[in-house]
């Protein structure tokens, strides 16, 4: 049920969505100054989402910080990444696949392995079921292109069960209490993401480091076009950021994270 409720919640509060009904609520209303506001507020709307360097500046404000792979003090037993885009399959007769718009969270933990600050792999996160019965799920070809960088498939852990991060976070629980017990855990997710993902994770009972990937702020200096001419390119990653914080909000609110 939760999971129903919170891609419907996700659905009707996403801003793409709130200027459609706006839009909608205007064209419906007879009383001509609430359909102006309306029209007017979903204007705004469209400009703010589709603003670069609006939008920038609150990645820079939400995601974690980089981190240099040299600034790890430490070697963790398990690096955990979480699935969710970081695998692009076009059919399912494709034999080979292609990277998602995600991909930097295995590249992140691939170079990690490499430079010995981790020395397992655990990749938790299901796909759809016709891709998982080929092997085409996003856990499973991130793997399978580890192995061939050059990670011992040995070193490779696979949890496809985890439909969102709070499941990721209580099945990945289970593995590393299970098999690592009192190890030291690095969370490798995108930067966005892992504000949450590491509050469900401390719920589950498992202390992370984090190591953030997949980052979309900067400190470079905007354009003057990023100030001042929209970008129907930056919606997308509007959507993106609106929808980590409705999911944030509400797994503070039902206590996951």
């Amino acid at each position: 049920m939760f999971y129903f409720l919170s891609k419907t919640l996700d659905f009707l509060l996403m801003p793409f969505s709130i200027v459609l009904l706006l839009l909608l609520f205007s064209l419906i209303i007879r009383k001509q100054t609430y359909s102006q506001r309306a029209v007017l507020i979903a204007l705004v709307t469209l400009y703010l989402i589709s603003n670069g360097y609006l939008v920038s500046r609150a990645y820079n404000w939400w995601e974690h910080e980089p981190k240099n792979i040299n600034s790890l003090q430490q070697t963790y037993d398990v690096g955990v990444v979480l699935t969710g885009g970081m695998i692009s399959v076009p059919s399912l007769k494709v034999d080979h696949p292609g990277l998602g718009n995600h991909a930097d969270r295995f590249m992140q933990a691939y170079l990690l392995y490499k430079a010995g600050k981790i020395r397992k792999i655990l990749i938790s996160g299901r796909d759809h079921p016709d891709k998982m019965a080929k092997n085409l799920g996003d856990g499973q070809q991130a793997a399978a292109l580890l192995a061939q960088w050059g990670v011992a498939p040995g070193d490779i852990i696979l949890e496809g069960t985890s439909r969102n991060t709070r499941e990721n976070a209580v099945n990945s629980a289970t593995v590393l209490k299970s098999r690592f017990p009192a190890g030291k855990y690095l969370l490798i997710t995108s930067a966005f993401h892992l504000r949450r993902a590491q509050g469900c994770f401390e719920k589950a009972g498992i202390a992370t480091d984090t190591f953030p990937a997949d980052i979309y702020g900067g400190d470079f200096a905007p354009s003057v076009k990023q100030l001042l001419v929209p970008d129907p390119e930056v919606v997308g990653y509007s959507h993106l950021l609106w929808h980590e914080w409705i999911g944030y909000m509400v797994y503070k609110l039902v206590g996951y994270c």
